[in-house]
């Protein structure tokens, strides 16, 4: 039988995946929106906007990480604080995940358009949507660390 721990334990992995997943679906969606509009007319300016258009999928890579490392945490007779535990560490990363890929979907689709207007700007315009990657870093180390303290 589940434990209370186990059940606690198994949502907050399950929150990581499904918030980190949601929030780079989203992403990807208004990205390869925008680059679609662009390359649809420019159709060389591809090499430019891939960049672009994937970043935000990263944060679903970084979910399903945390969540594959929080499995190995679990176990069928689990305290229910050790499930709390492992609940508050998928959070940093789910919350992160979920937050950083919808806004730099929202900077990379002004970036793609920018850069459909104006070839010089090249790679340097994918700085803006690249520093709000590391917020999803930051969330994907906190809660790596966590994990592995356990």
């Amino acid at each position: 039988m589940f434990t209370t721990g186990y059940v606690v334990a198994v949502i907050g992995i399950a929150l990581c995946v499904i918030l980190c997943g949601v929030g780079s679906g989203l992403g990807l969606y208004k990205t390869s929106s925008a680059a679609a509009g662009v390359l649809g007319e420019k159709p060389d300016k591809f090499g430019k906007l891939v960049v672009l258009m994937l970043l935000p999928a990263t944060q679903g890579i970084y979910g399903f990480l945390v969540a594959i490392l929080a499995s190995n945490k679990l176990g069928m007779d689990m305290a229910t604080a050790q499930g709390w535990a492992i609940f508050a560490a998928c959070l940093p990363m789910a919350i992160s995940g979920f937050v950083s890929a919808f806004f730099q979907a929202k900077a990379s689709v002004n970036c793609i358009y920018a850069a459909a207007k104006q070839d010089s700007l090249g790679f340097k315009i994918a700085m803006g949507p690249a520093m709000i990657e590391f917020y999803a870093l930051l969330g994907l180390v906190v809660s790596l660390l966590v994990i592995l303290a356990l």
